[in-house]
């Protein structure tokens, strides 16, 4: 009598098990939430930096910006960067641990090359865009970049990341239209959508 739900069951098994060997799962919610209060952080200091010169949040920041207000956005972007990385580091591998998964297998080097790639290609674009002096054009760049490395990377991860990356990438067109808001924009790039992301993926997998 219960042939068919035996057999139902042991399809979502295998199934399982085929998303396990395919995909790197191990994903915190949390992961996402640190580097998006790491943004917000980032984004607060630089908006500090500004007010302390005068100089306009909104602005076109290809006209008026001084090599040392570069060089402290470029310092402020690095950290923001390290400390994003080991905050998601941190939380995705004791998510890993708690639900008896490797952290470093070829799941994950797959995941990482795929985002790798494209991030490097943005990397290399933002720093040509600074060498022109185009720096209001490095902030949107920066988020569709990084929107198509979440694209890129999504096959091999949780797919709810996917839907992130199509927001950056949207957000990082728009911002390049009006560019006296990029700043803003990276801001709820990196800021509001991750912890949004985030907050979703730790309520949906780990609750």
């Amino acid at each position: 009598m219960n042939q068919p739900q035996d057999q139902l069951e042991a399809l979502h098994e295998i199934r399982s098990i085929m998303d396990r060997s395919s995909r790197f799962i191990s994903l915190s919610g949390l992961s996402g939430v640190f580097p998006g209060l790491a943004a917000l952080a980032g984004a607060a200091v630089v908006k500090w930096y500004f007010s302390q010169r005068n100089i306009n949040f909104y602005q076109d920041l290809g006209q008026s910006l001084t090599q040392e207000n570069v060089l402290f956005l470029l310092a402020v972007g690095l950290a923001v960067l390290v400390i994003g990385f080991c905050g998601a580091t941190y939380f995705t591998v004791r998510n890993a641990r708690r639900n008896n998964q490797r952290t470093w297998d070829k799941q994950s080097k797959r995941l990482l090359w795929n985002l790798a790639i494209p991030l490097a290609a943005g990397g290399a674009f933002c720093a040509i865009l600074i060498y022109h002096g185009l720096l209001y054009l490095v902030a949107p760049a920066m988020l569709v970049f990084y929107g198509l490395a979440l694209l890129n990377g999504s096959k091999y991860t949780i797919s709810d990341i996917r839907y992130l990356g199509i927001f950056e990438i949207i957000l990082g067109l728009v911002a390049s239209v009006f560019v006296g808001y990029g700043l803003l924009a990276w801001t709820i790039g990196f800021g509001v959508l991750h912890i949004v992301y985030g907050a979703l993926v730790y309520f949906k997998y780990e609750r």
